[in-house]
């Protein structure tokens, strides 16, 4: 059974952001994540290796596997032919919230103004990626687009730490946030990646 992208938001109160330049690496590393609580898992769709890293990421028990750095409709096909559960991009355009919509896949689409969500809201989507939360204006700007969009909820993604996380998932209409500061670039440590796993998988204790 398909989950809504809402209860995929809630799995976990962070949503790794991976760019993963080896596949070799994919498997161990969802398996560093799902060991240590982060079973949902955003592979950006920035390097050539990101689709067989989905493929090979999604065959890990627990882990719920998704596309991020969605486009386009061309690039959604092969996130889809990849086995991907959940599809995000950086911003909303009719094209692609069409393709998807089309389909019932999960959705995440990127916004950073209230044009872009009143954009979404007219395309029947509530949940969405503050995007890029930091650059974005921070805090201050998310609580002050929220206030008059009572019905969505975000996941605030670009800029975010582990020492910043808490003080994003404090706010009401934030179900989770993005991270990339779980996986550096470089040569994975599992080990330290499963601890930090479990360190952001206790940031918010109501998770379920």
């Amino acid at each position: 059974m398909t989950k809504s992208i809402e209860q995929i938001m809630r799995t976990a109160p962070v949503i790794p952001v991976l760019v993963i330049d080896d596949v070799r690496h994919a498997r161990p590393l969802a398996e560093a994540l799902v060991s240590g609580g982060l079973r949902v898992l955003e592979v950006t769709l920035r390097t050539p290796a990101a689709l067989d890293a989905i493929r090979e990421m999604r065959q890990v028990e627990g882990a719920l596997v998704g596309a991020g750095t969605v486009l386009n409709p061309r690039d959604y096909d092969a996130a889809m032919k990849a086995g991907s559960a959940f599809i995000v991009s950086p911003g909303l355009t009719e094209a692609l919230a069409g393709a998807v919509a089309g389909d019932g896949t999960p959705y995440l689409p990127g916004v950073a103004t209230a044009g872009d969500i009143m954009h979404g809201l007219d395309l029947g989507l509530h949940h969405f990626k503050f995007f890029p939360a930091t650059a974005a204006g921070g805090i201050p700007t998310l609580k002050a687009l929220a206030a008059p969009f009572s019905q969505c909820r975000f996941c605030p993604t670009g800029g975010i730490t582990a020492a910043t996380a808490p003080d994003w998932l404090a706010l009401d209409p934030v179900l989770c946030v993005g991270g990339s500061w779980l996986a550096p670039a470089g040569m994975p440590d599992f080990d330290a990646i499963a601890g930090a796993a479990r360190q952001a998988c206790a940031l918010q204790g109501d998770h379920t």
